[in-house]
C-alpha cells in the first residue's frame, strides 16, 4: 500500500507485507506504547480487521491478531483495557471514510490461514535485557535465563527459604501474566508473572506470593508497561527453545563458578536470613544450609 494513516496514539504505515505501527510518545500516551516504541505486523499475524465507532467523535480501526501469532497478546490473554490495545487505532470521526479505505485494503491482502491459529510467533515480542521490579523481588531475563531475586521488605519466608531462582528458558514450559490492574491489594493474587516449569502440568501451583516460580506485583511494582513487554520476551524465547529436562519446584541458588558476589550484599543477605531465624521462620538447619550457600559465592 506504501501510505500512513495517523490516529491520536500511533501512526500506521502501510508495506507489501506489513504495517508498521509507531505509538507516539508524550506524557499523556499510555506508557505501555511508549515501551513498545513501535512494532512490525506481517499481514499473515492478522486475522480480521474491524471498524467501529469509538468514544467522542471518534472511529475505531482494530485489526485482530491471529492466536498464537504475538507474544504479547498471547500473555496479556485479553487482559487489556481497550485503551492499551496495540492494535487499536482511534481516529476522529470525519476521517470514518477513510478509515473504511483501509480496513478493506487489509481485508484483500488476508490469506486463507487468517482463520486459523498461528504455529509460530509472527510478531516480534521486546528484545532483552529487560528488567523489572515486583512487589517481592527483581525480575531480569537476559534472553537465555529469568533471574527472581527476593527483596526482604515483600518476599515470603517460603521465597526466602527456597533462595533467590535462576530459570533458563529450557525448563520452561510457558508464562502466566495477571495484569496488576485486574484487582485491588497488595498481595490479592490478582497482579503476578508465574513461570510455568516444564513436568509441571500435573502439579497444582500454590497462591503466587508462597510460589518461587513466580513474582507479585503491588502498587507501583510489576506496571503493565514493564512487566507485560517482559512476559511476552520470556514467553518467546521459550517457545523457540528446544524441550529441557523437568525443573524442580524449588531449587537451591544458582551461581556462574566465574561470578562473585559483592560481599556487602552476602553481609547484608545473611543479616536478613538472622532475622528471619530469630523471628523463627527458618528453623537452625535452613539457616545454616543457607548461610554457608552464600558465603560459598564469596
Amino acid at each position: 500500500m506504501g501510505d500512513v494513516l495517523a490516529g491520536f496514539h500511533a501512526v500506521w504505515e502501510f508495506d507489501t507485507d506489513s504495517v508498521l505501527i509507531r505509538f507516539e510518545r508524550g506524557i499523556r500516551r499510555p506508557k505501555l506504547f511508549q515501551a513498545l516504541g513501535e512494532r512490525r505486523i506481517p499481514y499473515e499475524a492478522l486475522r480480521s480487521v474491524e471498524l467501529s465507532p469509538g468514544r467522542r467523535g471518534t472511529v475505531v480501526l482494530r485489526a485482530v491478531p491471529r492466536p498464537g501469532a504475538d507474544p504479547l497478546m498471547e500473555a496479556a490473554d485479553g487482559q487489556l483495557k481497550d485503551d492499551l490495545d496495540p492494535y487499536r487505532l482511534a481516529l476522529p470521526a470525519d476521517r470514518e471514510t477513510l478509515a473504511e479505505y483501509y480496513r478493506d485494503e487489509l481485508r484483500a491482502v488476508l490469506g486463507p490461514a487468517a482463520a486459523l491459529p498461528a504455529d509460530e510467533h509472527l510478531v516480534a515480542a521486546p528484545e532483552p535485557p529487560l528488567t523489572f521490579k515486583a512487589y517481592d523481588g527483581k525480575a531480569s531475563f537476559d534472553g537465555s535465563s529469568v533471574a527472581f531475586r527476593w527483596f526482604w521488605t515483600g518476599a515470603s519466608s517460603a521465597k526466602w527459604k527456597c533462595g533467590d531462582q535462576h530459570f533458563s528458558v529450557s525448563e520452561l514450559a510457558g508464562v502466566e501474566w495477571r495484569s496488576p490492574e485486574s484487582g485491588a491489594g497488595v498481595l490479592s493474587g490478582n497482579g503476578y508473572l508465574r513461570l510455568v516449569e516444564r513436568g509441571a502440568a500435573d502439579r497444582r501451583p500454590g497462591e503466587a506470593d508462597q510460589d518461587p516460580a513466580s513474582v507479585v506485583f503491588g502498587l507501583g511494582y510489576g506496571p503493565v508497561h514493564e512487566s507485560l513487554p517482559f512476559a511476552a520476551s520470556v514467553l518467546q524465547a521459550v517457545r523457540a527453545a528446544a524441550p529441557g529436562s523437568d525443573a524442580a519446584p524449588c531449587r537451591p541458588v544458582r551461581t556462574r563458578t566465574d561470578e562473585r558476589r559483592d560481599p556487602a550484599d552476602i553481609a547484608d543477605r545473611i543479616r536478613q536470613l538472622g532475622e528471619l531465624h530469630t523471628a523463627g521462620l527458618l528453623t537452625d538447619a535452613e539457616f545454616t544450609s543457607k548461610k554457608a550457600e552464600l558465603l560459598a559465592e564469596l
